[in-house]
């Protein structure tokens, strides 16, 4: 990543998109909608990364998508970059990086949709405020439902929170719901930690200073890396409740740990815990075994109490927690205690 002379656009819009035909569809048309929006002036590029998908996306953005960008005075140009495999988020996101012309750059998952108005706010406020090196927005579902938008830095105890059901149960509490902030007003602007990957704008300078994706993460926590080293570059990470988002996929993520097991999601919850231990080993060091036990002694605990119930949904509760705690061993294992990420794609 490096700063250009001159920048042929405002704005490079990145999209990385896994096997989510449908959703990439709807997600550039209605991107495109919104950059026509913006003022007459202002340029954008859409880079769209396709992961090694064997949906049909790229073809569909070739034939769809690029032609219907190119009608007479559209302002948006889009650009397919093909992988042959799945580099994962950050690593995709770098692939598009290096070829943005944008002088702020904008990262937005294949399943989120802008609402009217929000890129253009997106670049004011980032215009506004030179110390912001990161903007986020407010993440709602498709029924209006508000997603964890404006978050702090993981630690030990703020895991241990999530993962006991405490920041569910008591949302309002300035300790058990600090990891997602549950308890602000999600209306209030504020300064935070890191703002997720479905929906944000970058600052190139901010980027140029602090390095771009660590392809170490292949998917979770690269954000959450990004944004701490953003911070400790000096820049500011900011949450914009005027910036809104809805975001389909953040629906079925909340709910994956009250889903039956399947070989998928057993897959994306090592790939969770994978990315848990790596991160700790690189921001807390020796707090990453701390992570490890954690995790095992909580499932372990959860396996206890429920697997010699007569009641059948306490008896899954319990072979759900065995293979929790197996995934995080196998994890820890395939990381070397969070010392080294598994050859991609995961």
């Amino acid at each position: 990543m490096k700063l250009l002379s001159s920048y042929p656009y405002d704005l490079s819009v990145i999209v990385i998109s896994f096997n989510t035909r449908d959703l990439l569809r709807d997600c550039l048309q209605s991107l495109l909608v919104e950059c026509a929006q913006l003022p007459e002036s202002m340029m954008v590029e859409i880079l769209v990364v396709d992961n090694g998908s064997q949906d049909g996306s790229a073809e569909m953005v070739m034939g769809e998508i690029i032609p219907a960008s190119q009608v007479p005075g559209s302002k948006s140009v889009v650009r397919l970059i093909a992988s042959d495999i799945n580099l994962g988020f950050g690593a995709a996101n770098n692939l598009a990086l290096e070829q943005a012309q944008g002088r702020y750059l904008v990262l937005l998952n294949s399943d989120a949709f802008l609402h009217p108005g929000s890129l253009g706010h997106a670049v004011e406020h980032l215009e506004e405020n030179p110390a912001v090196g990161v903007g986020g927005a407010r993440l709602v579902s498709r029924d209006g439902a508000w997603q964890p938008s404006a978050r702090r830095f993981h630690s030990i105890a703020s895991d241990a929170m999530v993962l006991t059901g405490l920041s569910h149960r008591f949302p309002g509490s300035r300790i058990f719901g600090a990891l997602d902030r549950t308890w602000a007003d999600p209306e209030v602007p504020a300064d935070v930690d890191w703002v997720p990957g479905a929906f944000s704008i970058l600052r190139r300078e901010a980027l140029v200073k602090a390095g771009a994706f660590d392809p170490a993460f292949f998917l979770y926590y690269e954000e959450v890396d990004l944004c701490r080293r953003i911070k400790a570059a000096g820049y500011r990470v900011a949450y914009w409740p005027d910036v809104v988002v809805t975001h389909v996929g953040g629906e079925s993520s909340r709910q994956l740990a009250s889903l039956a097991f399947s070989k998928t999601a057993a897959q994306v919850v090592k790939w969770r815990m994978r990315s848990t231990l790596l991160y700790y080993r690189k921001h807390h060091g020796w707090k990453a075994r701390l992570a490890y036990w954690l995790e095992l002694g909580l499932y372990g605990i959860r396996n206890l109490r429920n697997r010699n119930s007569s009641d059948p949904s306490r008896k899954e509760r319990a072979r759900e927690a065995e293979i929790m705690a197996g995934l995080m061993r196998q994890a820890w294992r395939e990381t070397q205690g969070g010392h080294v990420s598994p050859p991609r794609p995961w």
